[in-house]
């Protein structure tokens, strides 16, 4: 069992009024979008997240910082690769992702294939090694007033 590693990530954005929307690489249509010093991908920031916490490589913020003028506007598909191959050169491989996002609106479950597919794509991993679901949080807190979006992710990684 030492072989097998287990990280977890959250992240949150802000929604806005005007923004594109882009979530699970590809964009959803509506009228918010995600707000961020990249693409605000929030679905694959915490793909990030808990890839680099289950190899101990600590986190996206370390590595792509907020500060830094060559990430502002990125396409978080090109981090998610880095991510990837840092965990590769580590010595692991993905055994299995699960992910939930949290939303008031637009409803997600129409654009899971597509993100599923995308993402499978990115991490060149098969895509039954990806779980994705949404939830609302019932109109509770910012995400129930559509003011953000948060999501969280499980990775398990083995040598």
């Amino acid at each position: 069992m030492s072989g097998f590693r287990i990280g977890f990530g959250y992240d949150v954005h802000q929604l806005k009024e005007g923004e594109e929307f882009w979530l699970g690489g590809i964009i959803i249509p509506h009228s918010k979008g995600a707000v961020g010093h990249s693409d605000a991908d929030v679905l694959i920031h915490v793909i990030c997240d808990a890839l680099l916490g289950a190899a101990n490589l600590r986190d996206i913020g370390y590595h792509f910082s907020d500060q830094d003028p060559q990430f502002k506007g990125i396409d978080s598909k090109i981090l998610l690769k880095q991510v990837m191959d840092l965990t590769k050169e580590n010595g692991y491989q993905i055994g299995n992702l699960d992910v939930t996002i949290c939303l008031q609106q637009p409803k997600i479950n129409p654009h899971i294939p597509a993100m599923k597919t995308c993402l499978a794509e990115v991490m060149q991993i098969e895509e039954n090694k990806l779980s994705l679901k949404a939830t609302t949080t019932e109109r509770l807190g910012f995400v129930g007033r559509e003011e953000g979006v948060s999501a969280y992710c499980v990775a398990l990684i083995h040598s």
